[in-house]
């Protein structure tokens, strides 16, 4: 059990055995993933995510609030802003016990606090519905 580790060097990076795993710089984590390619582990996480019934939010991460704009038609409010309008986001949710709806992001309101959501029945029609409850995950950049 320890409280810090200290290097016997300036060395950045953590080698099991004869390969290195896990590499650090300024602002960057990588870990070694599948073959020898390198995994930002700052890139590769989600950065919000959000379990809602409408504007009631069931559960979430980095979430401040959901607005129900109408029916089909949410906004996200980040509780830590996204750096950029790049932000992607997916989701799936279910509606009227079982019939399942695609989420899809459309629009950011502010670049970095708001991302728009969109339900779309799976149906032929292509029609918005509420979902109840609805799933967003949200990757990009933090401000």
């Amino acid at each position: 059990i320890v409280d810090t580790l200290t290097g016997k060097s300036t060395a950045t990076t953590i080698t099991i055995g004869s390969t290195p795993v896990v590499s650090a710089s300024a602002n960057s984590l990588t870990i070694r993933g599948e073959g020898s390619a390198q995994t930002s582990i700052q890139q590769g996480l989600l950065k919000a995510w959000c379990n809602y019934d409408q504007a009631s939010v069931n559960d979430s991460f980095n979430v401040g609030s959901v607005t129900d704009n109408g029916t089909g038609d949410y906004a996200i409010v980040f509780t830590n802003n996204m750096n950029n309008v790049h932000a992607c986001g997916a989701g799936l949710g279910v509606h009227d016990a079982g019939s399942y709806t695609r989420i899809q992001t459309y629009d950011h309101d502010d670049p970095a606090q708001t991302i728009r959501i969109t339900i779309n029945m799976q149906d032929t029609n292509g029609n918005t519905g509420d979902a109840e409850p609805a799933c967003t995950l949200i990757a990009g950049d933090l401000a």
